[in-house]
């Protein structure tokens, strides 16, 4: 299988040579093949989220091997790391992270106005996306005048603007009632079956998880175990 993240004895610390230093990642080995479902779980402050930052090109580590679809990401320039960003990978947060005075279509349009794509494709391309989470008759509607399960379909579906083969999602149902976590855990896994999309999945819930085809557990900076769960 084509492996699509291969990290080997990854530290990461901060305040690095200060007193203070602290290390928040623990000699990480994680290898996670193209097209997988994987969730990792652990309690707050365990780690995960600076672990995310890592695997989505936000943050490099202090120590360690990372290569990302067979690239090596130390050698890379912030500006390739940021082409990386826009094009291999989608992201989703808790938070939403939509732009306030922006229209859900406008949303969806964002990373493809940075990759330089055509107005009009944009346009096409976006009202695509909205359709697919169930949002195409939200498209001009602001972030404001939808609700939190509204705004994550958005979300999603601007994730997906570039055709990533990679989504990390970060505590995606974390804000959510549990129906509306059901709904946006549907679209992730029809992502996943029917479009091939490697996704990575943060969360504290562990019946979510369950779901998934692989559960890191992770802990106090380093992955503790993985099991393979029996719905997978």
């Amino acid at each position: 299988m084509n492996t699509v993240i291969n990290m080997k004895d990854i530290i990461k610390s901060f305040y690095v040579g200060t007193a203070n230093e602290l290390q928040v990642l623990n000699e990480i080995n994680l290898t996670v093949n193209k097209g997988q479902f994987v969730s990792i779980v652990g309690q707050s402050g365990s780690g995960k989220s600076t672990l995310m930052n890592l695997i989505g090109a936000l943050d490099r580590p202090t120590s360690g091997e990372y290569w990302l679809d067979n690239m090596d990401i130390s050698t890379l320039s912030d500006n390739d790391l940021s082409d990386i960003r826009n094009q291999k990978i989608g992201f989703v947060f808790q938070t939403f992270n939509l732009i306030p005075r922006s229209s859900a279509l406008r949303n969806v349009e964002l990373p493809m106005l940075y990759k330089g794509e055509s107005p009009s494709k944009r346009t096409k391309r976006a009202k695509e996306l909205l359709d697919m989470v169930g949002m195409g008759d939200r498209m001009n509607h602001l972030p404001n005048e939808l609700s939190g399960g509204q705004k994550q379909r958005v979300a999603i579906a601007r994730a997906m603007a570039n055709d990533p083969s990679i989504i990390l999602a970060d505590e995606p149902t974390g804000a959510l009632d549990s129906k509306t976590g059901r709904l946006v855990m549907d679209i992730f896994h029809k992502l996943n079956r029917e479009e091939g999309k490697t996704i990575l999945l943060i969360t504290h819930n562990n019946e979510l998880a369950e779901e998934t085809e692989r559960v890191l557990v992770i802990r106090d900076g380093r992955i503790i175990k993985e099991r393979i769960p029996m719905a997978a």
